[in-house]
C-alpha cells in the first residue's frame, strides 16, 4: 500500500469530519494515537475535549447552545487494562464494556451499526490499541451503510502486529464535504508517524481546516513502562 503524505491528506481534505490515527512513533519507542473532531453546524462545533480519569470525553463549551447531546457528548477514549480504545462516538463504552466481559474487539461491536443521522449514516469508526510487556498492536474497525442504504450494514476490521517505528494507519468517516457526507471507502490510509509529540500534534492541528475543526487529543504510550504523555487543543478556549 502506497503511503498517505498526512500533511497533504489533511490540508486536501475540508472535511474529513473525525478521524483516528494509530500507529508507532519514529523512534520504536512509543505507540501513538490521534483522535480529532470537525464540525459544520453550531451544535458540532460547540464542543471542547476535557480529561476524564485515563481517557476523555466532549462536553459542550456553551451548555446555553448546545440543541441535542445525541451523537455529539461521548468518551472518545478509555482505557481498559492494558488496552486503550478510541472511537468516534458512544460505542467506546460498548467496546469497554464488551472486553470487559472478554469479548473480542470485533464481537464486541456486532450489536452496533453506524449512526442513526440520515442522510449522511455516519460511520462508527474505532481502534483499539493493545500494549504489553514492551509489545504493540493494534486494530482498526468501521461500520457503514452500504453506500447510503440504511438497511445494510457493512463491517471491516483491520489489525497491524508489531506495526513498524514511524508508520502509523489513519481512518476517518467521510471521505470529503459533500450533501449528503460520503462515507471513507477502503483500508485506512498508511502514513508517516515523525517527531515528539509535540511535533505530530502540530502538524495534525496545523492542516485541518481552520473554519471545521473543533478539537484534536495526542497519546503517545510509552512501550515498556505503559504511562503516557498526552496533548488536548480546542478551538474554543
Amino acid at each position: 500500500m502506497k503511503t498517505v503524505d498526512l500533511k497533504k491528506e489533511l490540508a486536501g481534505n475540508s472535511y474529513p469530519g473525525r478521524g483516528i490515527v494509530l500507529g508507532r512513533s519514529a523512534d520504536g519507542k512509543y505507540a501513538v494515537t490521534a483522535y480529532f473532531i470537525m464540525g459544520r453546524s453550531v451544535n458540532s462545533r460547540n464542543r471542547i475535549f476535557v480529561e476524564d480519569g485515563e481517557g476523555i470525553r466532549t462536553q459542550a463549551f456553551d451548555p446555553s447552545k448546545m440543541k441535542d447531546p445525541s451523537l455529539i457528548i461521548y468518551a472518545p477514549v478509555r482505557v481498559l487494562g492494558n488496552k486503550t480504545i478510541v472511537t468516534n462516538g458512544d460505542q467506546t463504552d460498548t467496546i469497554y464494556e464488551g472486553m470487559d466481559r472478554q469479548q473480542t474487539f470485533e464481537s464486541s461491536l456486532r450489536c452496533r451499526e453506524f449512526e442513526p443521522d440520515a442522510p449522511n449514516y455516519t460511520p462508527r469508526i474505532s481502534g483499539i490499541m493493545h500494549v504489553f510487556d514492551g509489545k504493540y498492536n493494534y486494530a482498526l474497525s468501521i461500520l457503514k451503510s452500504a453506500d447510503g442504504d440504511p438497511a445494510s450494514c457493512r463491517r471491516f476490521t483491520f489489525s497491524y502486529e508489531n506495526p513498524k517505528a514511524g508508520e502509523g494507519h489513519f481512518i476517518h468517516t467521510y471521505m470529503s464535504d459533500g450533501n449528503p457526507l460520503p462515507s471513507f471507502e477502503g483500508e485506512p490510509e498508511r502514513v508517516d508517524i515523525s517527531g515528539d509529540i509535540d511535533t505530530f500534534t502540530d502538524l495534525l492541528w496545523e492542516n485541518l481546516n481552520a473554519e471545521n475543526k473543533v478539537s484534536l487529543f495526542v497519546r503517545f504510550i510509552d512501550l515498556e513502562s505503559g504511562t503516557f504523555e498526552e496533548k488536548i487543543i480546542n478551538k474554543n478556549v
